[in-house]
C-alpha cells in the first residue's frame, strides 16, 4: 500500500526536532557495541545467573546512561552527527557514578554508611541524581524531571510549609545515603523491574520484529478480517493489539501499524480523523493486554508482591472488553457509512500467511505457556521464548535470523529500553522522597478527606489526577507516582489492592487518547494527515469503555478474576454484551440510526450488564431485549416503508 507522503513527512520533520542522533562511521560502531553489550549483559542473567539488586540495577543504568547520552543530543538545535565533548563527560560521569555502586556495594549497603555517606558518596549521589534528570528529559521530556524537582523540593522545604504538608526536613546526607546508596532511590523498584523483566520483553519484542512478527501480526490480521464489513479498521484493532502486546507503547506502536492501516482505511472510505482515532484506540490497548502489557504491568507485580502472571490474568477480562468495545464501535461505523472491506483479491489467504510466518507464532505460545503453565519467571520465560525466535525463525528463509538481523535486534532490544530505564530511575527518586516524608500516609488522608469518605468521589478524583499526570509522563511514571500516592487511599476505603492498582494503570494508559494532550492520537492524526483535537476527541469516545471498566471491576471482582467461577463466568458473559451495548449507544445505530431516547436506555442497560451481580444483569438484559424488540419493529416498518416508496415510483406494470 501507498504510505501516505505528507504525513510522512510531517513525522520525519518532528523526528529532526528531537529525535536520536544519526551517528555514523566509529561512533555509530562504538555505539552498536555499548548497545549489544547491554543486551547480552540481560540475556546472560536472565537465563542463567542474576546479580544482586544493586549490581544488576547499577550495571542496568551505567548502560542506559551511556546509551542516552550517546544518542539523545541536548538539544533540538545540537549537531545529530556528533558526540559533543559535554556528552563525552556526562557519559564519564554516568560510567563512574554506576560502576562506584557496581564496585562497593557491599560497603555502602551497610546501615551505617547509608546513614553517614562520606563526602564522595554525597558528590557522587549529587551527580547521579542531575544525570538521571538530565536523561529523564532527553529521552521523555521536561515533565518527569519537573515532577522529581517538585519532589525534592518538598524533602527540603518541609519545615517551611502549611498544614498537613509539614514535616521536619530532609537533610542532604540522608536524602543521598537513600537515594543513592540504598535500594530505594534511584536503584529502587522501577528500576528493577526495568533491569529484569522489562528489557527482556523489549529485547524479546526487537526479536520477534527482526524474524517478521511485525509482518506476520499484519498479514494474520488482513487475511481474517479484510474482506469483511469494515475490514481495514479491523486489521488496525487485531494487528496494533498484538504488536501493542509486546512493544509496550502507545506512540511506538501507532509509527510501527499507523503506516499500513492508517491509509488503507482512509483508502477505502474511512474518514481520517476516524481512521487516526480506531489506530490510537487499538495501539493504546496493547498496554493493558497481556500477556506481555507494558512495563508498568511489571512494576506493579512488584509493588503487589504477587506473581506477573497474577497481573495478567487480573487484566484479561477488562483489555478484552476494551477492543470489543472498538470492535463493534467501527462495525457499526462501517454499516451506518456503507464502508466495504478490502477487496479479496487484494488480502492475503489465512493458510498462506501461517505457511509462511505461522511458525513465528510459536515463541509466542510458548511465553503465555512458561508464564502461566509453569509458573515461570518472566526473566526465565522471557529468555527462553527469545531462543524459541532463534530458533524457529530458521524454519523459513523469510524469516531467518542471519547475522545482520541478529545484530539489529540486540541493539534495537538495548536503545528500545533508554527511555523504560530513565523514567524508572527517576520515579525512584519520587519514592524516595515519599518514603522518607511519609508523604504517601499524608497524601492518602488529603484525598479521603477530599472525598468525604465516598468512594466513588475518591475514584472520581484518582482519575482525574491520573489523567492529569498521565498528560505530561508516560504510563510507566504516572502509575508508579499514583501508585504511592493515590492508590492506598483506595485501599484504605476496603478496596482489593489488585482492583485499586489497576484502576490507576488504566487511566494513566488511555491519557494517551485523552484530549488535550492525546499524544497517541496525535502521532495518529500526523499520519492520517486530520485535525489533531478531533482526531484525538474521536478516539476519546471510541476508548469510553475504558473510562467505565475500571469503575466497574472496583465495585464489581469478579472482572478481575476475583469470585467464584460462576461469578466469574456471569461477569464474562454479562460485560461483553454490556459493551456491545454501550458501543452501539455512543456510535448512535444498531440496525438503523437509533434515537436519542434509545440511546439513554441502551447507555443505562450497558451499565448495568458492565457491572457484576445478578439484579443489574437481569435488570439491563430485561431493558436490552425490550430495545432490541422496538428496535427492530421499527427497522422492519422503515424497511417496508421503503419498499413501498420504492413500488409507487416504478410499479410492475411501468417496468414491463
Amino acid at each position: 500500500m501507498e504510505i501516505d507522503k505528507k504525513a510522512k513527512a510531517i513525522l520525519e520533520r518532528e523526528d529532526e526536532k528531537a529525535g536520536k542522533r544519526a551517528l555514523s562511521g566509529s561512533m555509530a560502531t562504538l555505539l552498536t557495541i555499548v548497545a549489544i553489550s547491554m543486551s547480552l549483559f540481560h540475556l546472560y542473567t536472565a537465563g542463567y545467573m542474576v546479580f544482586t539488586a544493586m549490581v544488576q540495577r547499577s550495571i542496568h543504568l551505567c548502560f542506559a546512561l551511556t546509551l542516552i547520552f550517546f544518542l539523545y543530543p541536548a538539544m533540538a538545535r545540537s549537531p545529530r552527527s556528533k558526540v559533543s565533548l559535554i556528552d563525552w563527560a556526562l557519559i564519564s560521569l554516568s560510567v563512574i557514578s554506576c560502576i562506584y555502586i557496581t564496585v562497593n556495594w557491599e560497603t555502602l549497603s551497610e546501615a551505617v554508611r547509608i546513614a553517614e555517606p562520606n563526602e564522595l558518596d554525597i558528590i557522587l549521589g549529587i551527580i547521579a541524581t542531575l544525570l538521571v534528570l538530565e536523561a529523564t528529559r532527553r529521552t521523555t521530556g521536561m515533565a518527569m524531571p519537573l515532577v522529581a524537582l517538585g519532589f525534592i523540593l518538598y524533602g527540603f522545604l518541609g519545615p517551611y510549609l502549611p498544614g498537613m504538608l509539614n514535616h521536619p526536613g530532609i537533610p542532604l546526607n540522608q536524602f543521598i545515603g537513600m537515594n543513592y546508596l540504598f535500594s530505594e532511590g534511584i536503584f529502587g523498584v522501577p528500576l528493577g523491574v526495568s533491569a529484569s523483566f522489562v528489557i527482556i520483553f523489549i529485547i524479546f519484542g526487537a526479536f520477534l520484529e527482526e524474524s517478521g512478527g511485525g509482518k506476520l501480526f499484519m498479514d494474520l490480521a488482513c487475511a481474517l478480517f479484510g474482506s469483511v464489513r469494515g475490514g481495514p479498521a479491523k486489521i488496525s484493532i487485531f494487528s496494533s493489539g498484538l504488536f501493542g502486546t509486546i512493544s509496550g507503547s502507545a506512540v511506538a506502536n501507532v509509527m510501527v501499524d499507523g503506516w499500513y492501516t492508517i491509509p488503507l482505511m482512509k483508502r477505502l472510505g474511512y474518514r481520517p480523523h476516524f481512521a487516526g482515532a480506531v489506530e490510537a484506540v487499538a495501539s493504546t490497548g496493547g498496554m493493558i493486554m497481556p500477556p506481555v502489557m507494558g512495563a508498568a504491568a511489571f512494576v506493579m507485580a512488584e509493588i503487589l508482591g504477587v506473581p506477573y502472571i497474577s497481573v495478567c490474568i487480573a487484566a484479561a477480562l477488562p483489555a478484552v472488553l476494551y477492543y470489543l468495545s472498538l470492535f463493534v464501535f467501527v462495525d457499526l461505523e462501517a454499516a451506518k457509512t456503507g464502508l466495504r472491506g478490502i477487496p479479496k483479491e487484494e488480502k492475503p489467504r489465512v493458510k498462506q500467511v501461517f505457511r509462511e510466518g505461522g511458525h513465528l507464532l510459536i515463541p509466542l505460545i510458548l511465553l503465555v505457556y512458561l508464564l502461566t503453565g509453569e509458573q515461570w519467571s518472566p526473566m526465565k520465560a522471557g529468555f527462553y521464548a527469545i531462543v524459541a525466535i532463534v530458533v524457529f525463525s530458521m524454519l523459513r528463509k523469510n524469516t531467518r535470523l542471519d547475522g545482520s538481523k541478529l545484530v539489529n535486534a540486540l541493539r534495537k532490544g538495548a536503545t528500545g529500553a533508554l527511555q523504560v530505564a530513565a523514567v524508572c530511575a527517576c520515579a525512584g527518586i519520587v519514592i524516595c522522597i515519599v518514603s522518607i516524608t511519609g508523604l504517601g500516609l499524608t497524601f492518602s488522608s488529603i484525598l479521603i478527606q477530599l472525598a468525604h469518605g465516598n468512594l466513588f468521589l475518591l475514584l472520581v478524583l484518582t482519575m482525574i489526577a491520573s489523567l492529569i499526570l498521565g498528560m505530561g509522563l508516560p504510563a510507566t511514571p504516572c502509575y508508579i507516582i499514583l501508585a504511592v500516592l493515590s492508590a492506598p487511599a483506595i485501599i484504605q476505603m476496603g478496596v482489593p489492592p489488585m482492583a485499586a492498582h489497576l484502576f490507576v494503570f488504566y487511566f494513566g494508559c488511555i491519557s494517551a487518547v485523552t484530549p488535550p494532550v492525546a499524544i497517541a492520537a496525535y502521532a495518529a492524526a500526523a499520519i492520517a494527515g486530520s485535525d489533531p483535537m478531533r482526531t484525538g476527541y474521536t478516539a476519546w469516545r471510541l476508548a469510553q469503555v475504558a473510562f467505565i471498566v475500571p469503575f466497574m471491576f472496583i465495585y464489581g471482582p469478579p472482572l478481575i478474576m476475583v469470585g467464584t467461577y460462576l461469578e466469574i463466568i456471569q461477569a464474562a458473559v454479562t460485560s461483553l454484551i454490556g459493551v456491545a451495548l454501550l458501543a452501539s449507544s455512543l456510535q448512535g445505530f444498531v440496525l438503523t440510526r437509533l434515537r436519542m431516547v434509545e440511546r439513554i436506555f441502551l447507555f443505562g442497560a450497558a451499565l448495568l450488564l458492565i457491572k457484576p451481580g445478578w439484579k443489574t444483569d437481569l435488570a439491563g438484559l430485561a431493558i436490552g431485549i425490550i430495545l432490541g424488540i422496538i428496535h427492530l419493529m421499527n427497522y422492519r416498518k422503515e424497511r417496508n416503508l421503503g419498499k413501498a416508496v420504492a413500488f409507487a415510483a416504478d410499479p410492475p406494470a411501468r417496468r414491463e
